[in-house]
This record gives C-alpha cells, sequence and structure tokens, in this order.
C-alpha cells in the first residue's frame, strides 16, 4: 500500500493548500472570528507606533490583516506560501479596493531574508508560529528581517490555552499527559506547535528582542458552554473581551497572545515627526 505524502512542508511546516474555506470557516467563521478581527481593531493602534510604514505580513493567509493595514495607508508586502490562500487573499483584496497597496509574494517564512531581506520597521506575523516545525527559528528569522528599532506584530496560539481547554471539553487524560499538539494530518487545524507565554519571553530575550507590550485574544469565548444568541449578549461578550485583554491573569488564557516586540536602536523614522 502507498502511503500518503505528508501535508508538512520539507521545513515540517504546515500550509493550507486544499483548506481554504475550512481555515476560513474555522478561524474565522462565527462569533470567535469576530472576536479576533474586532479585539485586533482596537488593540493594534494601541500596541503598535503606526505612521504609514511598509509593512510585511508573513503567512498573511486570506488577507484580513493586509487588508487592515492597507486601508490605514500602509504600504503592504503579503508573503504567504500557499498558492490557494494567496490567490484568495488578492480576491479579497481587490474587492475590498485595496489591492494596489498591496505586492503579493508567494513564500515560506524561510525565504524571505532572500526574498523580502528589508530591513523592515514594521512586520506582522499572526497566527503562524504555532504552524511551524521550527517557531524558535522562525522567530530568530523574523528577528534578523527588523530594521533597528523596528515593530514585530506577532499572535501565536496559546499552549495553556489549549490546555485549559481540553480540561474544560472532560479531556483530562489529553491534557495530563500534555499530548496538546496536532499532527498537521488530513483537514484538522489544531496547531503542530501551540506556544507558551514562558517560551515567547525567553527566545525573545535570547534574540534581544524587546517585548513592549501583550494582550490576550479570545480571553472567555473559547470557554463558554454555548456562544452567544443575540446581538446584546455578543456586545456583552465584546465588552468583557475587551475589558480584560491586558488585565492579569486573564489575558494569560487568551486563545491567542498577542506581543508587539521592538528590535532595540534607532527606528528608522525616529526623527520625523508623528502625525497627529
Amino acid at each position: 500500500m502507498t502511503t500518503p505524502a505528508s501535508p508538512l512542508s520539507v521545513h515540517g511546516d504546515r500550509h493550507f493548500d486544499g483548506l481554504a474555506d475550512k481555515f476560513a470557516a474555522s478561524l474565522y467563521g462565527g462569533v470567535r472570528g469576530e472576536l479576533r478581527l474586532a479585539l485586533l481593531d482596537r488593540l493594534l493602534p494601541e500596541m503598535l507606533d503606526l505612521r504609514g510604514q511598509p509593512l510585511l505580513d508573513v503567512g498573511g493567509g486570506l488577507g484580513q490583516l493586509a487588508a487592515w493595514f492597507a486601508g490605514r495607508g500602509h504600504p503592504v508586502t503579503l508573503a504567504e506560501p500557499s498558492a490557494e490562500m494567496l490567490e484568495r487573499a488578492r480576491e479579497a483584496l481587490l474587492e475590498a479596493s485595496v489591492g494596489r497597496e498591496v505586492t503579493f509574494l508567494q513564500a515560506p517564512l524561510q525565504a524571505l531574508p532572500e526574498r523580502a531581506a528589508g530591513p523592515w520597521s514594521l512586520i506582522a506575523c499572526h497566527a503562524v508560529l504555532e504552524w511551524l516545525g521550527d517557531p524558535r527559528g522562525a522567530l530568530a528569522t523574523l528577528a534578523g528581517l527588523l530594521a533597528p528599532g523596528g515593530q514585530l506584530s506577532l499572535m501565536v496560539f496559546n499552549r495553556d490555552a489549549l490546555r485549559f481547554s481540553n480540561v474544560v471539553k472532560g479531556n483530562l487524560e489529553k491534557a495530563l499527559d500534555d499530548r496538546l499538539e496536532g499532527k498537521g494530518l488530513r483537514r484538522r487545524l489544531t496547531p503542530i506547535s501551540p506556544l507558551t507565554h514562558t517560551q515567547l519571553m525567553a527566545w525573545s530575550e535570547e534574540l534581544g528582542l524587546e517585548v513592549r507590550s501583550v494582550a490576550g485574544v479570545r480571553v472567555f469565548h473559547d470557554y463558554l458552554r454555548k456562544p452567544p444568541e443575540s446581538d446584546d449578549d455578543r456586545q456583552r461578550l465584546f465588552e468583557l473581551e475587551w475589558r480584560y485583554c491586558r488585565v492579569e491573569p486573564h489575558w494569560r488564557l487568551g486563545r491567542y497572545l498577542l506581543y508587539t516586540l521592538v528590535r532595540p536602536g534607532a527606528s528608522p523614522s525616529s526623527t520625523e515627526e508623528s502625525p497627529r
């Protein structure tokens, strides 16, 4: 019997060719997707110094983040290894009338030092490291692409939240054995490398990156017994998420952890007056 080819790349990463529809429905569909995007809409302007800098969007997927930045005047280079995802992003951004502000680059993260070397004053890498075989090496690559004073907006899937979610669901043995990673097989969308805050702090220190701010995204939603059904309940949930997304200890159980990491040194635009 022929063994099916591995869905993982040569680097051991999970790419999403053939899974664009499932990816969109699972990660962005329904209330959880709305919450993720709504929280980012509020958090990013507060956590980043945004002045229209060119942005490198690493693993840009379906283009939601690229659209957000392009719509606010940032020239965007969207790098994505999946041809299917990249084409979906291109269609969505053209439909949103921001496609002209975006350059599309089919490339994995590991190729970016050659394909998009920069240095970049602003990089976004959201929900990517958890799908890679070597997330620590990927963070080192991103650090190498940053200009002195450059900012990295990094969002990762929280391993501690995944453990807590498994306990809530009754998967006690799985949680005790710490068997939390996905295998990257078939159509399952459990990340293969969920990360902890402790790991990110240690790696950032090793790489000389300063952690300027951190927040939890979806602190409460993923533990609800049933999703909110009415508009009023969704609004109440959003207000709870917003109120506690940066408050101890709640942010630590966000489904995603959002960081602003900075490479020390003078910013390329530090001598320019920030727009008012």
